[in-house]
């Protein structure tokens, strides 16, 4: 087997639902195989896989163990040459992994190979691409400079060295993953991925980022950044440095400093409510189920290049491929617009506007 995509679930049933078919129509051609590992959700998750997706290896956790554990749980039963750990919260172009497999080719030492990230309203995400977190890069990003935090050698559409992906996507060959012993199970949430790029970097593999393919990360819905999300992170910081660095006084300032900066200035993550102009549904016909739960009257069009400000634009994947969606949300992105997309054979229609909310999910029968 060529592939195995590994994903690890917790209480996002619908924006997985929208993830699985994504990966489908990406390996439609590709001797793959899905395995979804899910933490202990309550909202019927697993229910949804058993029932619409009978052939992807299904593992229910009793607990929720981590992202960590979850993760290697479902590494330790792929069979793929090479393996992709992604997050249920994204979507993937129908050519993500064959871009991707051939890419990887002819590589001599290659790591962890990670794509551009965007968000759900198109903004590119720069932990796409990163550099070793050291203490000063850390500490200045913390106040706002983020030069040395982030890949900045690479624009967001260039392929090459990184040294940290993001764990929301992140493609290796399953014999490198097992050999550095894959994540770190101290982490349970965030630090993970850092930690995992570093040991691959540091045992001489190359990570590449791969600017060429985009993928839908709707960052924030499955990692809601509530009032726990600092002592999490910072947490997570600190194993990593006292893992990898040696003890010093700047480090624990910076440990300090984050978690009680963080509390002070963090932005509160409320879903407002927001002003919509018009529906427009990016399709080939009216979905007439849809227009019946949707406030304002719904306008079909085939493009993007006569929509109004404040409009809600909804993409009918039963209509164009995902990768037309992810281009043209990645190419028509505008502050004032927001973005919700109809998986194919669904009923509901999902999106997330920014990096700090609740996603929206608006269910029709």
């Amino acid at each position: 087997m060529k592939l195995s995509i590994v994903i690890l679930n917790y209480n996002v049933r619908y924006f997985l639902e929208l993830c699985l078919k994504s990966v489908q129509a990406a390996i439609s051609d590709i001797d793959a195989e899905i395995i979804v590992v899910d933490n202990n959700s309550e909202d019927g998750s697993c229910n949804m896989v058993k029932e619409l997706f009978p052939d992807i290896n299904l593992i229910e956790n009793e607990v929720n163990l981590g992202f960590s554990i979850g993760n290697n749980i479902g590494v330790s039963q792929a069979e793929g040459e090479y393996v992709c750990i992604l997050n249920p919260d994204t979507v993937v172009a129908e050519d993500t992994f064959s871009k991707l497999l051939k890419f990887s080719e002819d590589k001599e030492k290659l790591g962890i190979v990670g794509c551009k990230l965007i968000n759900g309203a198109g903004s590119f995400l720069p932990e796409s691409k990163r550099n070793v977190p050291y203490v000063e890069a850390a500490f200045k990003k913390m106040f706002g400079n983020s030069k040395d935090y982030y890949a900045n050698h690479l624009e967001e559409n260039e392929v090459g060295k990184v040294d940290v992906l993001v764990g929301a996507f992140m493609f290796l060959k399953r014999d490198i993953y097992k050999a550095i012993g894959g994540f770190d199970e101290d982490y349970f949430m965030y630090g993970e991925d850092i930690d995992l790029s570093y040991r691959v970097f540091k045992a001489g593999y190359n990570n590449y980022y791969y600017g060429a393919s985009s993928v839908i990360h709707f960052k924030g819905e499955s990692t809601l950044k509530d009032k726990y999300y600092a002592r999490r992170f910072y947490g997570a910081m600190q194993i990593f440095y006292k893992k990898h660095f040696k003890k010093n006084i700047l480090l624990d300032m910076f440990v300090w400093f984050g978690i009680r900066l963080a509390y002070m200035f963090r932005k509160t993550a409320v879903n407002q409510p927001k002003r919509i102009s018009q529906y427009i549904f990016i399709a080939d016909a009216i979905n007439e189920k849809l227009k019946t739960v949707l406030s304002k009257n719904i306008i079909l069009k085939e493009n993007l290049y006569t929509v109004k400000k404040q409009a809600e634009v909804i993409f009918d994947a039963n209509s164009y491929s995902y990768k037309d969606i992810i281009r043209m949300i990645d190419d028509h992105k505008d502050q004032t617009n927001t973005f919700k997309i109809l998986p194919k054979n669904s009923n509901f229609v999902l999106g997330s506007d920014n990096a700090i909310s609740r996603g929206e999910v608006i269910i029709f029968e």
